[in-house]
């Protein structure tokens, strides 16, 4: 009877190891060329930002410590209640290569970000645009490799996921699974680049290059003005029209700060977790239908072990079911150990945390799920399409 519950637990030990196979080999921006092209095309960076005066300032002086010689910036204030424009303007330094512009109000339909990028491409004049978010860090060399990797492999579109910065408790221990959700549905860069179908086309709203031809001839974000997930939605559209797109890994070029507190993190993510995930099911209606409990699935999976055994501790148990609790939580903890110390860059002790974690997640998603297509963010409310 011993062996059923290690039966029973093969889920759990062999989900750390499809998941390392299915991000083995991803290309890196580090093992790409970091040399400024004779010809440097004019490359002009697109920063949206709404309420952001407390990350736009490093986020402005990191782009314009680039490397690279032919850039432009391009900060577009989107009606912020606070000083972003004053922080950004203080930022540049009086730097020519930056302009910060204010967005019109908005348009009915629309969602702020894509409406502030439209404001921006507006104002770009080169032929390669990045957009990128107000809480990323550049490192020197991000424009050039990225510009090198979209020469190379002449790709249309290039976006890049770097690294996270985890700097409070709830960051650390909440974080890490929302994006082993994103890796379960998607895998890594490599699984994306092979896929040959639209829905597994993923991107890194944090950052995205794109030929201007291209963007233009997709009609540029107001053909995504009302997806929560516009950067998913542009990958997927760009592939589908027969555009080169590829994902790469920089953790060495870019680092993002995505939320501080744990009421952000739940905001953010609850705002396009259940909406976005719709537009990325195959499958059709019947995807669709199934969005729901996919995304309760990670959570409740990984909390089940735990409650499994605490359970134990107030009703009787089997053994069996001791057992199988038993292995699925050394899997589990050796699992997270391994995220922290090799992705996370912290102690191994933050793998003790990690019921703590999949609970908000499941939270997270389940209010995600109640709130459908409702979306809520910075003061604004939409409807995703």
């Amino acid at each position: 009877m011993a062996l059923l519950p290690i039966v029973a637990a093969l889920p759990w030990l062999l989900y750390p190891v499809a998941t390392i196979w299915r991000v083995l080999g991803s290309p890196n921006l580090e093992d790409e060329p970091n040399e400024i092209p004779l010809d440097p095309p004019l490359v002009s960076v697109i920063v949206p930002a709404r309420n952001e005066s407390r990350n736009i300032g490093r986020c402005v002086r990191s782009i314009l410590a680039s490397a690279y010689p032919s850039l432009e910036l391009v900060v577009v204030d989107d009606r912020s209640e606070d000083d972003t424009a004053a922080v950004a303007l203080a930022a540049a330094a009086a730097d020519p290569r930056c302009r910060v512009v204010s967005a019109p109000p908005l348009e009915a339909g629309w969602f702020g970000k894509q409406w502030a990028c439209t404001r921006g491409v507006r104002e770009a004049r080169g032929g390669l645009l990045v957009f990128t978010d107000a809480d990323t860090v550049h490192a020197p060399d991000l424009l050039t490799r990225c510009v090198g990797v979209m020469r190379a492999r002449r790709l249309d579109f290039l976006t890049v996921a770097g690294q996270q910065e985890l700097g409070s408790f709830w960051e650390r221990v909440v974080q890490p699974h929302i994006f082993g959700m994103l890796v379960a549905r998607f895998g890594g860069p490599a699984s994306v680049n092979r896929s040959t179908r639209v829905v597994d086309k993923m991107a890194n709203g944090q950052f995205m290059m794109i030929a201007r031809p291209a963007f233009d001839s997709v009609g540029g974000f107001g053909a995504l003005r009302a997806k929560v997930a516009e950067d998913l939605a542009l990958a997927q559209m760009l592939f589908a029209r027969g555009f080169r797109t590829e994902l790469v890994l920089g953790p060495q070029q870019i680092t993002t700060r995505m939320y501080a507190s744990l009421g952000e993190i739940v905001r953010g993510w609850m705002k396009n977790m259940y909406a976005a995930s719709l537009d990325v099911m195959p499958w059709g209606w019947a995807g669709r239908a199934l969005v729901a409990p996919l995304l309760l699935l990670l959570p409740v999976a990984t909390l089940a072990p735990a409650v499994a055994l605490a359970l134990a501790l107030v009703t009787p148990a089997s053994s069996g079911v001791l057992l199988w609790a038993a292995i699925c939580i050394g899997a589990m903890l050796a699992w997270w150990g391994f995220v922290y110390h090799e992705v996370v860059h912290a102690s191994v002790l933050w793998a003790l945390t990690f019921p703590l974690g999949a609970a908000v997640a499941l939270y997270i998603a389940l209010r995600a799920v109640v709130r459908g297509r409702r979306v809520e963010w910075k003061g604004r409310e939409y409807r995703a399409g």
